[in-house]
């Protein structure tokens, strides 16, 4: 390899935070082919048999050096989901093959695995720390999981799968950006416009101005295809985006953005995967690390939620549909037409406007109040901190003790993009982990402070007074939103386990992974909080009290439908994933169509293309999984009670035991312990459907 391809190459400088103002998409396969040689050389060293099978010898070593790699490809696996330009994508899809072969060789390398079950098996085992033995259990247990107990002659076909399934998640999630991007919809009838926020007209006007065209563009991103649903008057605009919506990267669209076929193949490949391992379906394989026991558990967990949720669900729809005809006009409510008619039902019933309520979530009071909740909770600061950012809408930031002492760094980029994926999440960046103290980068405590990336599709500042631009308002969903991601990366800021394979979100089970997301979601609801993150952006009043009780009293408005709803995912991918034969005689479609019949009130048109763009189970690490935001929902509901119960949202002896024992101990212990610290029992479900309004308070 030249050396003039790794000189001063920023994905190879681990001394600092990525260099993205520096970073090119040319700098991508010398590095991480640099870096796959290295991990495959220290393999190759570990596995001799001069290597001990001790922690010091074998598996500290060992995590330090695959966590380059792991920091290195991180960096251009965000990239490519916020910044999807064709080089970015090609860069990425030139190594990806590279990557999923190597941890695909690791995961069945037998001399590897004999190291983990010797220590495990060790009088060395039961004198290391709690973390330092999950760590080798998990291990322990992925090993298995990743083939390597096949015989030799399966291992280069599960090779081949694992190679696969990494560039078809991928090829789904660039499918669905190409088939969102594509669609774009210029109305010059000003008319159509009516019923429209002003903000969201003004973005529309702008984007069109920027294609040189006359009139108002609207496109399938979230801040432009959301208030046409919502608002419009135009009934046409309406159907027309959500039909378009609706049927992105299916067969009515470019055949090559098609996801019809990777579904398919993605289910073909994670069934042959399941069968080599010895395992049913896919499903039983995915919840072999979560906290869930069986597949028959979680859709038992999933039926009775439903059975609970239908009735009020039931209702929900009758009351739109009555709606709808009494005072609309519509006799028969179309998907199309719901979330209009439910924003005009929410505005008789209540008497206010989401839209009304927008005007007063202007975004620094927004992050002030936030940062307020993090510090007041946890006993922390949050300031503004300097880093190169990938867009100049990237904003960092930093968390320290109050003493002054860094715990953790993030980056917040909040406003869609065309070349980034819809959506938010929350990414690793950097994790905690304690350091060999080899050099004079190495911190004076040797710990690696973590970092984050939090990342939201929400609608950027449009519009300006006497000269100087507006600031960005956010719907109370969007805040919502941005507390729930918040939340996952308090989990990885605020871990204090010094291994990395435990700390933060790592090995933390996948159903479990929601609670502290979900956990932050409630004070979005507290009085105490609202006032001092809201100014509205014209006379710069904090929410009224008044105003804020009617979002009270309208808070559980259609949650059974939006419980039904979510049931319905969850229980069609589980299904999916278990009793479904992809190479049978019945269709994705079929089965959705059951799981309908079963739980859904609404159902949308026959065209509907769902599974086509569900890219949190085919491209988003929830195979089989969708379920765990309702399983975590429990939890965390349950933990908000906790702060109810103490008669304080901000209870600090309340807030320290959360810190103490569920968000500072990661994947350190199983996460039921983790619970059970917390709240000295076992979950409960009344929390969820009292926060749902599904029983009494």
């Amino acid at each position: 390899m030249p050396s003039d391809a790794l000189h001063d190459n920023p994905l190879l400088d681990f001394s600092t935070l990525p260099r993205f103002d520096a970073l090119r998409p040319d700098h991508v396969p010398p590095a991480i082919s640099k870096l796959l040689a290295d991990c495959r050389d220290l393999v190759q060293r570990l596995t001799s048999d001069e290597v001990a099978a001790t922690w010091d010898d074998f598996a500290a070593p060992l995590a330090d050096g695959f966590e380059q790699l792991s920091r290195a490809w991180g960096v251009v696996g965000h990239v490519h989901s916020v910044n999807d330009v064709p080089a970015w994508r090609e860069a990425y899809h030139q190594m990806l093959p590279d990557v999923s072969r190597f941890y695909a060789e690791v995961g069945q390398n037998l001399k590897l695995f004999a190291k983990y079950k010797a220590i495990a098996e060790s009088e060395e085992y039961k004198t290391l720390s709690a973390a330092r033995r999950q760590i080798i259990d998990h291990e322990v247990r992925d090993f298995r999981l990743a083939g390597a107990e096949l015989p030799d002659n399966l291992k280069p076909r599960f090779q081949a799968i694992a190679e696969e399934l990494a560039q078809l998640s991928a090829k789904f999630s660039e499918n669905l950006l190409d088939a969102t991007n594509a669609f774009s919809e210029v109305v010059t009838d000003v008319d159509e416009l009516a019923g429209l926020p002003q903000d969201i007209q003004e973005a529309a006007r702008e984007a069109a101005a920027r294609d040189g065209a006359h009139g108002w563009k609207f496109t399938l991103h979230m801040p432009s295809y959301l208030p046409v649903l919502q608002y419009a008057d135009s009934r046409r605009l309406r159907a027309t985006l959500y039909r378009a919506y609706a049927t992105r990267a299916a067969e009515f669209g470019a055949a090559e953005l098609d996801n019809t076929p990777l579904i398919q193949r993605i289910l073909e490949l994670r069934r042959e995967e399941a069968k080599l391992l010895g395992y049913v379906n896919f499903a039983e394989v995915s919840l072999v690390p979560k906290m869930a026991q069986s597949v028959p558990q979680v859709l038992d967990f999933l039926r009775d939620l439903a059975a609970r949720a239908k009735p009020f669900a039931e209702k929900d729809v009758a009351d739109l549909r009555a709606f709808a005809q009494s005072e609309l006009g519509l006799e028969t409510m179309e998907s199309w037409d719901v979330a209009y008619v439910s924003e005009k039902l929410l505005q008789a019933r209540y008497a206010f406007s989401e839209q009304e309520v927008k005007q007063y979530f202007t975004e620094d009071k927004v992050l002030g109040g936030l940062f307020r909740v993090i510090e007041t909770l946890f006993g922390v600061r949050l300031k503004p901190d300097r880093a190169p950012v990938w867009h100049e809408d990237v904003r960092f930031f930093r968390i320290e003790t109050l003493s002054g002492e860094l715990i953790g760094q993030f980056y917040l980029d909040l406003y869609a993009r065309e070349t980034k994926r819809a959506g938010a999440w929350m990414d690793e960046a950097i994790g905690r982990r304690r350091l060999p103290m080899r050099s004079l980068a190495t911190p004076p405590d040797g710990v690696q402070t973590p970092v984050a990336y939090l990342n939201c599709n929400f609608s950027r500042p449009v519009g300006e007074r006497d000269g100087q631009p507006l600031p960005a308002t956010f719907t109370h969903d969007e805040v919502i939103t941005l507390f729930h991601e918040t939340g996952h990366g308090l989990h990885h800021l605020l871990t204090r386990v010094d291994e990395l394979g435990v700390a933060g979100i790592h090995g933390v089970e996948w159903d479990a992974v929601e609670l502290p997301s979900q956990f932050m979601e409630n004070y979005c609801w507290e009085w105490s909080v609202l006032p001092q993150m809201t100014a509205h952006i014209d006379t710069g009043q904090p929410l009224p009290r008044a105003l804020f009780d009617k979002m009270l009293a309208a808070k559980n408005f259609l949650s059974g439908m939006q419980t039904l709803r979510q049931i319905e995912f969850a229980l069609f991918d589980m299904r999916l994933h278990s009793d479904f034969d992809p190479a049978g005689d019945r269709s994705v479609r079929d089965l959705l169509a059951d799981v309908r019949r079963e739980v859904a009130v609404i159902v949308p048109p026959e065209w509907h293309r769902f599974a086509n763009g569900f890219s949190h189970i085919f491209a988003g690490g929830y195979g089989a999984g969708y379920y765990s935001y309702k399983w975590a929902e429990v939890l965390s509901a349950d933990c908000y009670a906790a702060f109810e119960e103490a008669g304080n949202a901000f209870d600090p002896s309340t807030g320290k035991r959360f810190l103490d024992e569920v968000l500072s101990v990661g994947g350190s212990r199983p996460a039921i312990d983790s619970f059970r610290a917390f709240r000295g029992r076992d979950p409960q479900v009344d929390a969820l459907l009292r926060h749902s309004g599904m029983i009494a308070a």
